[in-house]
Formats: C-alpha cells, structure tokens, sequence
C-alpha cells in the first residue's frame, strides 16, 4: 500500500492524473462544490487582469503583472492542497480496504462455526458407521458364535456405559495460584482458625472439665455411667448413642432452639473497632502465636520421631514391651474380655488417677510414667546441645591440662575458674584494651547482639554500628561486627563509674510495647549512647543496672585503664 501512495505523490501535479474528489470513495458533496469553484476561479481572475491591463501606464503594468503573480500562487497553493487532500482520501480508502480484508482473514466466529460443523459431521458419521455395523451383525452372524455374541452385546449395552467411566485420563499438573503475604490476610486467616477449631476446644475443655470434677454431681453421673456400660460391654454402643444425641441437639439448635449443653460456659472474644496501633498489635500477637503453635507442633514431631528411632533407649523399650504384651494379649484372650480390661482401665485412668495427678504435681512428677517418658524425650535442638556439650566437656580438661602455649592465639584462660573467655576475633582483654582480670560476667559470657546508635555522629557508618555488647565488672564493652582487627576505634568501651544515667530506651515511639533498647549517657558524650534492637534487652537491663549499682555503692575504683 505504501508503493502505491508513493506513486500517486510523485506522479506529478498534472490535475487530470489525480481522481476527482465526486468519484472518491469517501468524498462529500461539499468536497465536490469546492472542486468547481477552485476549477472557476483561475478563469474570472485571468479576465481581470486582461481589463486590468492598461498600456498607457507603466505603474499600472508592473501592478497589473504583481497582482497576475499573486494570483497564479494562490492557485498553485490551493492545487497543491488540493492534492495533499486527495491522497489522504486515498489513503483512507486503502487503510479501509485492509482493515476490512484482515477482519475477513481473522474472522474467529466463523472459524468456530465451521469447526462445530466439522465435529457434528464427525459425530453423525460415527453414528452412521454404527448402526451399519450393528445391522451387518444382526443380518450376517458368523456361525459358531451366535451365542457369545448375543451374550456379549448384551452385556455391552447393560455395563458398558458404566465401563466408560474407568476410561484412563491423565491427570492436568495444574499449579495454584499463592497469595502474596498480607498482614490482613493473616490475621484474617488465624481468626478464621480460631473460629472454626472453637469446637473443638470447647470439646476438650469440657472432658478437662469432667475429669477435673469441676462439676461434682456431673463428673459423678458421668462416672457412674461410663463404668456401668464398660462392665456390660456397651461402652461403643454408648458412644455412638452421644454422637447420635449430639447432632440432634445440633438439629435443634440449627433450627432456632437456645440449647446450651456444656459443663464450662462458652467464651466469645468481642469484636471492637481497632486503632492502627492495636491493629498492629494484633499482627505482632499472631504472628507470636503462629510461632508458637509451629514450636509446639514441630516439638510433638520430633519427639514421636525420636521415640520409634531409639534415641532415648530406655524409653523406646518400654514403648517395645508394651507393644508386645499388648499383641500377645489380644491373640490369646477373647476380645470381649480385652475390651471389658481396656475400658475399665480407661475410665479408672480418666477420671480417677487424671484427677489426683492433677490435683498433686509432686505425685504426678515421681508415678505418672508416661507423663515423665515424655518429658524426657528429647527434641533435636536438644539433642544438638546436648552433643555440643559433650563435645566441650571433652575438650575442655586437654586445654586445662596443657600449658599456656599449647593455647591458640586470641583465648584467654583464666586461672580461677580455668575457663576460656574469648571473642570471634581474639582474646577479649587485648580487643578491648583492658587489664587481663576484666572478663564477662557469667550471664553475658557470649555477649547480647544489638546495635549501637551515637546520636552525635552524623556519618551513617558512625550512625549506627552492630555488634556485641558485653558487662565485667568495671566496663560496658560494645565490640563492633565492621572491626577488622583487635582495638579497633569502632569497638567502644564505657566505664562504669562514668555513667551518668542508665533508662530504658524505645528506639521507634510508633511501635508498641516498652522498646527494645537501651540509653545510657556519659559525661563524654552530648547525645545518650542507645544500645537498640537487642531481644533480651530485660536481662541485659538489670544485669548492667545491678553491676552499676554495685559499683556506685562500694565506690571502688576500676583495676584498669582502658585506652580510648
């Protein structure tokens, strides 16, 4: 299409070559008055400038030919617009006629009818072929199997259509689509949870309940009864005759009836409009209790693994032989009779023995037996300290036997307690320049993870800088995690003597709670040094707040200097 236009742009602009704008395909009547005018026009204004044209003056000549010149460029300029107009029509009339032969080649309605059509002249001759095979067996039968055959056509038209369904489809891998992480989301979610496991829970509460004697007279009633179907042997029947009583009260409660059938009341949580910061909280509050809930699960796992794994030997046997008097029980006495031993057992258990346990945690500490086997079962972070422990308790006489050079490089043994007092990038008295006696009190031996915030620094490699924070007895020591070497300036060491003021800090005033830092301010400084974003931030508190005190009381002076 294009060649084309460029064919009629550079014809030339001889009138007679273009179309007229009456035989375009989108041309107007108005376009067409204007052609005849244009066309008029040249004429009446050459008749003009032949009466103008007086030779009896010179002035009025030269006018007379300016006027003709003005003319006959205001005549090339219509032609030439003229022109201009005429593609554009033509090339409207052509983008016209593509548009409309592409809607014709990619017309997809009709593509699907034509394939409907295909697929119904499929269907009807398969149809066809059908009937002409079944009339063909029906006239001509091959003989010597008249019979087998009837008999297999009848079975075919009475289970065929059923053996049809056992028609082996692969199966379509068809991926979901996972939501993004949504803090609405997840609250939603764990409300949603809480809702929907609400009966269950006030399932469990209730036989707590029951075999708390929370009731007297019910626990009693319930008893009573329990022992009398066990003795019976009716003990199953019983239970299905409460799930059968429990979805007609149901029944009745779904139809309108107020029933309430619980030993402990319901507790339903209000539903209140929230701020942003108790919105927050409740974010903080499930994601704890999602934390939580997958610490418990993970930890029942790992101890039922390690149970059948035999981590635990003396444990697992007993679970062994419990296994294989329970089987020899069950082949050589009559069920009747192992049920009748086994109910009775377990309503001894439920509402007897459960209670005085309950009742007695010191009892219950030193008879219930499998209260005590699965507390002792180990979990793996266990069993990982566990084996770290042992590990340490046998390197740990080889290094106290062994002289002094025997030590590696950056550990420092103490003589009192033999104990080795070290951080990851040398010994800690030469990182922080301090007398060889200074060493972390026992509660902070590996140090508490924070980040220190010098409010009088402006650079944001002096701003904020993580570490290690460590108390001895006359100095707070910050140990910096960027330090490449031992005393290094960006390891801070504090006395504390020369503490002024030690608070709690709450770095972001925006987030709940009481904060996770802490201020401490020097004479030394403008601006109070914060130590934030540290987890056990309680125990670190009262661990420097009890050793400052300590040190202000007694006033003793420190037993080093350390080079700042």
């Amino acid at each position: 299409m294009l060649k084309r236009l460029d064919k009629i742009r550079f014809r030339g602009q001889k009138r007679d070559d273009f179309l007229d704008l009456a035989e375009s395909p989108n041309g107007s009547d108005n376009e067409c008055s204007d052609d005849i005018l244009l066309r008029t026009k040249p004429s009446l204004k050459t008749q003009d400038t032949e009466e103008l044209g007086d030779p009896a003056g010179s002035g009025a000549l030269t006018m007379a030919a300016a006027f003709q010149d003005f003319q006959r460029s205001e005549s090339d300029r219509l032609n030439e617009m003229k022109g201009h107009l005429e593609i554009a029509l033509l090339e409207k009339h052509f983008l016209q006629e593509e548009l409309r032969k592409l809607r014709e080649e990619t017309n997809v309605e009709k593509m699907k009818e034509e394939l409907e059509r295909e697929r119904g002249k499929r269907l009807d001759l398969e149809l066809r072929m059908n009937e002409v095979l079944k009339s063909r067996y029906k006239e001509k039968p091959p003989q010597g199997e008249t019979l087998y055959l009837r008999a297999w056509r009848w079975l075919y038209d009475r289970v065929g259509v059923y053996i049809e369904d056992f028609r082996f489809v692969p199966e379509e891998n068809t991926v979901e689509a996972e939501e993004p992480l949504s803090a609405k989301r997840l609250t939603e979610n764990m409300r949603r949870l809480k809702r929907g496991a609400r009966p269950v829970t006030n399932f469990m509460r209730n036989l707590s309940a029951l075999s708390n004697w929370h009731s007297v007279y019910t626990s009693a009633i319930s008893f009573i009864i329990y022992m009398n179907a066990a003795w019976h042997g009716w003990a199953i029947p019983m239970f299905l005759f409460l799930a059968i009583l429990r979805l007609s009260l149901n029944y009745l409660i779904a139809k309108g009836w107020r029933i309430q059938w619980s030993i402990v009341p319901d507790i339903t949580d209000p539903i209140d409009d929230l701020t942003v910061s108790e919105k927050f909280q409740l974010v903080l509050d499930v994601a704890q209790k999602a934390q939580n809930l997958f610490g418990k699960m993970a930890d029942v796992l790992e101890k039922i693994k390690n149970l059948f794994m035999w981590v635990q030997p003396e444990i697992t046997q007993k679970l062994y032989i419990s296994l294989w008097v329970a089987f020899l029980s069950s082949c050589i006495l009559p069920f009747k009779l192992v049920g009748f031993m086994i109910g009775l057992y377990a309503g001894i258990k439920f509402f007897i023995i459960d209670f005085l346990f309950k009742s007695c945690p010191k009892l219950r500490d030193k008879y219930d037996t499998p209260h005590i086997d699965w507390n002792n079962l180990p979990t793996d972070p266990q069993l990982k300290e566990r084996t770290n422990a042992t590990m340490s308790r046998r390197i740990q006489p080889v290094v106290a036997r062994g002289s002094l050079a025997t030590v590696p490089c950056g550990v420092n043994l103490d003589g009192d307690s033999a104990r080795i007092h070290s951080t990851k990038k040398g010994a800690f008295h030469e990182i922080f320049n301090v007398s060889e006696n200074e060493r972390p009190l026992p509660v902070c031996e590996n140090g508490w993870r924070c980040c220190l915030i010098n409010r009088d620094r402006k650079m944001p490699t002096d701003y904020i800088r993580n570490g290690m924070l460590y108390v001895t007895e006359n100095y707070l020591c910050f140990e910096s995690s960027s330090s490449k070497s031992a005393s290094s300036k960006k390891n801070k060491v504090i006395k504390l003597v020369d503490i002024t003021d030690i608070q709690k800090y709450k770095v972001l005033s925006v987030l709940p709670g009481s904060g996770m830092g802490i201020s401490i301010a020097t004479p030394s400084t403008q601006k109070p040094l914060v130590f934030g974003a540290m987890i056990h931030r309680d125990e670190a508190f009262e661990a420097i707040f009890t050793q400052y005190m300590k040190i202000i009381t007694t006033s003793r002076p420190p037993s080093g200097s350390p080079e700042l």
